[in-house]
């Protein structure tokens, strides 16, 4: 029996997925802490850790491991970069999997393995099977996007294909931690429509309860609030249009959770695309939910 072998390798968590390669069914699924305040070291020896209970549980050894994880790993350095988990920056993580497990491993940054899971295995294979291009985002705590055509994660030259939650979008705009101003991802996160909202009323919500009083029509700073998020996403989300054309787009993370982004938003964005006519694109939730991570990694592997 051919087996497919998933890692997610998040910041609090490590997941591990076994599918059976023949008709999806998972064979195996385990999670450990990441730990990662003890340090990259103890990382990789957590992975480990994980593949060793896997394997024992199975009893079958793996011939490659797909890893999403929260960065990316620069093409020409192989080494990673853009990690949350800050301890993985500058290391040779690829490298360094590949010697504690003994077999090839393939590695997406974790908006790359959310698109290619609901593009292969999700939502976008149930509604449009025929799609070629999917993009991918995550509307959370931060902004990413992940670019998938014809089942293929498009990593790019520098390593940040689909990194759109750090372009440009306004000069007056607050400092990113990525060193620019004016971020997407300083826009319409989470935190910062909580601080939009916040700027407006003066109090401190949640984005879950400003939605809440919006759909109440009971505040009026609520409701600029969420016109702010279709307004600015419609003009964001409207260069990936212009330039990829996707088929679908996947809309993740909490924010992905207001249903405007998939009612008035689509009137919205016909505002700024080079297009006559009414928006094809499709705007989709997604199905997989956290599981996404996991199994967009063992899609890294499937032609092994």
């Amino acid at each position: 029996m051919k087996t497919l072998w998933g890692v997610d390798l998040g910041g609090t968590k490590i997941e591990g997925v076994v599918m059976n390669a023949e008709n999806n069914e998972v064979l195996s699924r385990k999670r450990i802490p990441t730990e990662a305040n003890k340090g990259y070291e103890h990382i990789i020896s957590q992975v480990a850790k994980l593949i060793d209970s896997i394997k024992e549980e199975v009893k079958i050894q793996p011939t490659a491991i797909g890893f999403s994880t929260p960065g990316t790993t620069d093409p020409t350095t192989q080494t990673m970069k853009n990690c949350n988990t800050t301890s993985m920056n500058g290391k040779p993580m690829k490298a360094d999997l590949e010697k504690a497990l003994g077999v090839p491993v393939e590695l997406a940054n974790d908006a790359n393995c959310f698109a290619l899971a609901e593009a292969t295995m999700g939502i976008v294979k149930d509604v449009l099977p025929d799609a070629k291009v999917v993009f991918g985002v995550i509307l959370g705590t931060g902004v990413g996007g992940g670019v998938v055509v014809n089942g293929q994660v498009i990593n790019g030259r520098h390593g940040i294909g689909g990194e759109w939650g750090h372009n440009f979008f306004e000069d007056d705009g607050v400092m990113c931690y990525c060193g620019k101003v004016g971020c997407n991802e300083n826009v319409f996160s989470g935190p910062a429509l909580q601080q939009y909202y916040k700027k407006l009323s003066g109090n401190d919500l949640t984005m879950k309860e400003i939605y809440e009083l919006h759909k109440a029509g009971t505040d009026p700073n609520a409701t600029a609030t969420l016109q702010h998020l279709i307004k600015s996403f419609g003009r964001a989300i409207s260069s990936i249009v212009n330039v990829l054309d996707p088929d679908a787009i996947v809309i993740g993370g909490g924010v992905g959770n207001i249903d405007m982004l998939y009612t008035a938003f689509p009137e919205e964005l016909k505002n700024w695309i080079f297009n006559s006519r009414k928006v094809e694109t499709l705007f989709l939730k997604p199905k997989l939910g956290d599981s996404a991570g996991v199994f967009g990694a063992i899609e890294l592997v499937r032609r092994y």
